[in-house]
C-alpha cells in the first residue's frame, strides 16, 4: 500500500444530473464538472450521498465515475463515493473505482445493519486489504444510523496505512475536537457540513467535502483556501456570507435544495429518482431568496 498522501482543501459532493425521463444527463454532468474546476475547487466526489447513490444502479455509479474522470482530465483530484453496508461491495466498488482512475475511495459508514465499533474497523479494514486505494472514512450518523467514534476513527488513522482521511458529518463537535487533536501526521480532517467547516479548520481540520460548492464553488474554496492560510478574518467575512445559503440546502433532505438551486441558475434540469421528490413551495422560495442574496440568480 502506498504512503499516505494527505488532502488539503475543498472537494465538491457533486450532483448527479437526471433528464425528465429520469436517464443520466451525462451532458450537464460534464458541464458541473468544469463550472467546479473553474470555480477553483481541488477535488470532485462523484456518487456520494448528493449524488443520489442509494438509486443509481451500479452500471450508473460507474458510468458517473468515467464521465467525471474523463472530464476532469486529471485537472484536480477524484473521490469516487464506493460505500456500501455490504463490505464485499464496498470492496466491489472500490476495485471499479480504482480501475477508473479515482485518486481515492469515500466509503460511508455502513448504515442499517448498525455495526459495533469493531465492525467499523474490520469493515474498513477488509476494504483497504483487498483494494490499493486511498480511503476517507465518511461519518454520518445522522444518515446511517450509527456513529464511527473518534478512538475507532484515530485507531484506523493510526493502523491502516492508506485510510488517508475522515469525512465527518457528526456534528459532533467534542469528538472532531478529538480526531484534530490526535490525528496522526498526514491524516486529513474534513468537513462534512459546510456550516461547520470554519470552526472545524480553526481547531486543525484540513479542508472540506461540501454541497455549496456545487452552487459557489469559488467563494466557498476561496473560505477554505484562507483557513489553511490562517486569514480568519476573510474566513469568517465570507462564512457570514454563505451561511444562508448552507442553511438553505438543507432545509430538506440534501441533494433537493441544491439541486433545486442548479436548476433555478440554469446548470440542470430539477429532476429527481424516487422516493425523493421536489421542493415544497414555501422552501422553494425561501432557497431563491438566499440564492438572490449572494447574486446568483
Amino acid at each position: 500500500m502506498g504512503k499516505r498522501k494527505q488532502f488539503r482543501g475543498t472537494g465538491t459532493a457533486l450532483v448527479t444530473p437526471f433528464r425528465k425521463d429520469g436517464s443520466l444527463d451525462e451532458k450537464a454532468l460534464r458541464r458541473l464538472v468544469d463550472f467546479q474546476i473553474k470555480g477553483g475547487v481541488e477535488a470532485l466526489i462523484p456518487v456520494g450521498t448528493t449524488g443520489e447513490s442509494p438509486t443509481l444502479t451500479y452500471k450508473e455509479h460507474y458510468r458517473v465515475f468515467d464521465i467525471v474522470i474523463e472530464q476532469a482530465n486529471g485537472r484536480v483530484k477524484i473521490f469516487a463515493g464506493t460505500g456500501s453496508n455490504n463490505t464485499a461491495e464496498a470492496i466491489e466498488q472500490s476495485e471499479k473505482a480504482k480501475q477508473a482512475g479515482a485518486d481515492a475511495a469515500l466509503v460511508v459508514g455502513p448504515y442499517y445493519n448498525k455495526p459495533t465499533q469493531e465492525g467499523y474497523f474490520r469493515h474498513y479494514r477488509a476494504i483497504a486489504d483487498a483494494v490499493d486505494i486511498p480511503i476517507i472514512v465518511y461519518n454520518v450518523p445522522g444518515r446511517t444510523g450509527g456513529n464511527i467514534e473518534a478512538a475507532t476513527t484515530l485507531r484506523m488513522a493510526a493502523e491502516i496505512p492508506n485510510i488517508m482521511a475522515v469525512k465527518e458529518a457528526s456534528g459532533n463537535i467534542a469528538q472532531i475536537m478529538e480526531i484534530a487533536r490526535n490525528k496522526p501526521d498526514g491524516f486529513s480532517l474534513l468537513s462534512g457540513d459546510d456550516a461547520i467547516t470554519l470552526p472545524l479548520m480553526a481547531i486543525g481540520g484540513d479542508g472540506c467535502i461540501s454541497v455549496v460548492a456545487n452552487e459557489i464553488p469559488k467563494e466557498f474554496s476561496d473560505l477554505v483556501r484562507h483557513c489553511l492560510k490562517g486569514r480568519w478574518e476573510k474566513a469568517l467575512s465570507l462564512h457570514n456570507k454563505l451561511l444562508p445559503l448552507m442553511n438553505a440546502n438543507f432545509i430538506e433532505a440534501n441533494p433537493i435544495p441544491v439541486k433545486a438551486a442548479l436548476a433555478m441558475m440554469g446548470m440542470i434540469e430539477e429532476n429527481y429518482r424516487l422516493p425523493l421528490v421536489p421542493i415544497g413551495e414555501k422552501n422553494r422560495d425561501k432557497l431563491k431568496a438566499a440564492l438572490q442574496e449572494l447574486g446568483l440568480l
